[in-house]
């Protein structure tokens, strides 16, 4: 029998104001795989800037699209942008300083364009005590 992975998909409106919700859905998660209190700020903060490299600070017309996969000790979050606005060519980049940061926060990370859709993807690894 195959055991299948957990997972949890949400879907925000693409404003700065609900991705709360993100990373809201990815404490409890992290929490329930039993990452630490530092392991979990670490996510929060990889998710803020996962999120905001597809929306930017002001927000774009459309949802970004959650998927939060539970893998035995390691929590991976993708995410769309599903914008009504097509985005400029190379729009959706991470800055060096967020770059060192997210390496500094988490096991794996990538944004990228796909299509009309930017995408990103991050994995924590549950480290712990």
């Amino acid at each position: 029998m195959a055991v299948s992975e957990d997972q949890v998909r949400l879907a925000v409106p693409a404003t700065p104001e609900y991705l709360r919700l993100a990373r809201v859905t990815a404490t409890g998660l992290a929490s329930r795989l039993g990452f630490t209190f530092d392991e979990v700020e670490d996510l929060r903060l990889a998710i803020d800037e996962l999120c905001f490299a597809l929306i930017g600070t002001k927000g774009r017309a459309g949802t970004v699209q959650l998927k939060y996969l539970i893998h035995p000790g390691a929590l991976e979050v993708e995410g769309i942008g599903a914008f009504s606005d097509r985005p400029e060519a190379g729009a959706v980049t991470v800055s060096e300083l967020s770059e060192r940061i997210l390496d500094a926060l988490v096991d794996e990370h990538e944004v990228r364009p796909d299509g009309d859709q930017p995408t990103f993807r991050l994995l924590k690894r549950h480290i712990g005590p």
